[in-house]
């Protein structure tokens, strides 16, 4: 296994509202990032903010301000968001900074002395909002507003070039899009003859971009300037050995509605700066509310902020990454978060904790009773522990991660039966040295199950394993040390009623 995990979101546009959307897709880069951390490899984690562009420009204009004082303006709610979600970014990179203006001049130089850029008219339907030239079968899906016909001059990337190459590289890399159904639905839209990418903007037409190095009377495309931040984050070009390191990226994390630009754009471009392609693009589906996509337009956005001031961060992480099946939609229902937060949180695993600790406090003084010699009903238990976190690690390196903390929560629900065939709080009335074996044995389970899902939960994670006098502790079995003193602790998830 390759020690360096390297991640990224998509880079969000600074004009938005931090939604559900953009939650869940740190949020899963964060789960992806911390686990990964957890089993040893070394991990960088970029998330950010594109900040060009025809939208950012206008915007500025409306509230009469400077485009780059807009951004100032704007950029802190996502920072703040992340913070409040427990987001452990490594770097937050912004498309105005002066690092990013230089790897994206580089590259264009790049690609230009390999021949890929050409100067050319060009007549056709362009899109205000996805700040694109379109088809016209595009036009008439009905999925592209503001539709202008516009002529002009500008520079256009050999895209078509590379069009084999990526076929080929596709077919023989069968994880670099995932799900499936994704890479389908890309090398169908391969199979059709693939267009050059105009890759420029007339000033006189939008000055709120990346100067081009080969003609100052134009501003680079926004797409091609913004999927550029991936490289920038790690250096590249910049003659340090932190590139080499990093790249390819293990996973770009993206919505569905931003496939083609990242399966088709970046990978071509890349081809023709001659840098090696990401090892997998994974596009995941949408959140819903009864059937539509949750967007600012539509004006149905869940504020994750309003969640987690009513119920906690690691509630909502924990809902977010559970429900949703990897490459599907989900809804998202309050309704369904309330059931899953009742049932998974606090019935099943904060229920583990207090009847444990209880009677720890009640029966042994606080101190974590002896295990003594395990019974079959006890190493049932041990063996299921120890094969648990080889399970979860499959799950999540095949993206499977609501199946991976299914998993865990069933382990928890075995233990909780468990307590409950032994009794401990009856036997101790007899027999206080088995009592504290069955006990040992729940605690230790239960701290099993909490390493196991502190990537998800790592705030209520904490106070369980602090509690346990476990923090720091790994998913080898035996590490609950006997006779170490319980630590008091609030309800760990108290039910909603």
């Amino acid at each position: 296994m390759n020690n360096y995990f390297y991640i990224t979101t998509p880079i969000y546009y600074v004009n938005d509202k931090p939604h559900i959307g953009h939650a869940y897709t740190t949020i899963l880069a964060d789960v992806l990032t911390r686990y990964n951390r957890n089993i040893g490899r070394k991990t960088f984690f970029l998330t950010g903010l594109d900040e060009h562009g025809q939208k950012v420009q206008q915007a500025a204009e409306e509230n009469g301000i400077d485009p780059q004082e807009h951004c100032d303006q704007m950029a802190p709610r996502f920072k703040e968001l992340w913070q409040k979600l427990h987001i452990s970014n490594d770097d937050f990179i912004r498309t105005t900074e002066d690092r990013h203006k230089k790897v994206v001049k580089d590259f264009l130089q790049i690609v230009m002395d390999n021949g890929d850029i050409y100067e050319s008219e060009y007549e056709g339907l362009y899109s205000v909002s996805e700040e694109r030239f379109i088809t016209e079968k595009e036009a008439e899906s009905g999925d592209f507003r503001d539709i202008k016909k516009l002529k002009e001059k500008n520079y256009f990337f050999k895209m078509s070039k590379y069009q084999d190459a990526l076929i080929s590289h596709i077919e023989r890399n069968p994880k670099f899009i995932q799900p499936e159904h994704r890479k389908n639905e890309i090398l169908g839209f391969l199979r059709q003859p693939l267009n050059d990418l105009c890759i420029s903007r007339p000033k006189s037409r939008l000055n709120w971009g990346i100067e081009l190095p080969f003609d100052k009377d134009y501003v680079t495309y926004v797409w091609f300037d913004a999927l550029i931040n991936y490289i920038t984050a790690v250096e590249f070009n910049q003659g340090t050995e932190l590139f080499d390191s990093w790249w390819p990226v293990s996973y770009h994390l993206i919505g569905k509605d931003i496939l083609t630009t990242h399966a088709v754009y970046w990978p071509t471009m890349l081809l023709s700066a001659g840098i090696k392609l990401p090892n997998s693009i994974f596009a995941h589906g949408w959140w819903l509310m009864g059937e539509s996509k949750m967007s600012k337009s539509l004006g149905n956005v869940i504020n994750p902020m309003d969640l987690i001031d009513d119920y906690g961060v690691d509630p909502v992480r924990y809902y977010l990454m559970r429900e949703m099946v990897l490459g599907q939609d989900s809804n998202f229902t309050m309704e369904s978060f309330i059931q899953r937060y009742n049932s998974d949180l606090a019935n099943d695993f904060g229920n583990l904790l207090s009847r444990v600790t209880t009677l720890i406090k009640k029966n042994y003084d606080g101190k974590i009773p002896e295990p003594g010699e395990y019974l079959d009903s006890d190493l049932q238990i041990r063996l299921k522990g120890e094969s648990l976190s080889s399970k979860v690690e499959i799950l999540i390196g095949e993206m499977r991660l609501n199946e991976a903390i299914e998993d865990i929560m069933q382990y928890i629900r075995t233990v909780n039966k468990y307590m409950e065939d032994n009794a401990p709080w009856k036997l101790v009335k007899e027999d206080k040295v088995a009592a504290g074996r069955i006990l040992y044995v729940a605690g230790e389970a239960l701290r099993l199950g909490a390493v196991l899902l502190s990537p998800v939960m790592p705030h209520r994670t904490g106070i369980l394993l602090d509690a346990l006098n476990a923090l720091n502790t790994n998913t080898s079995w035996g590490k609950l040390n006997p006779n170490s003193m319980l630590k008091d602790h609030e309800p760990l998830f108290p039910r909603i009623k």
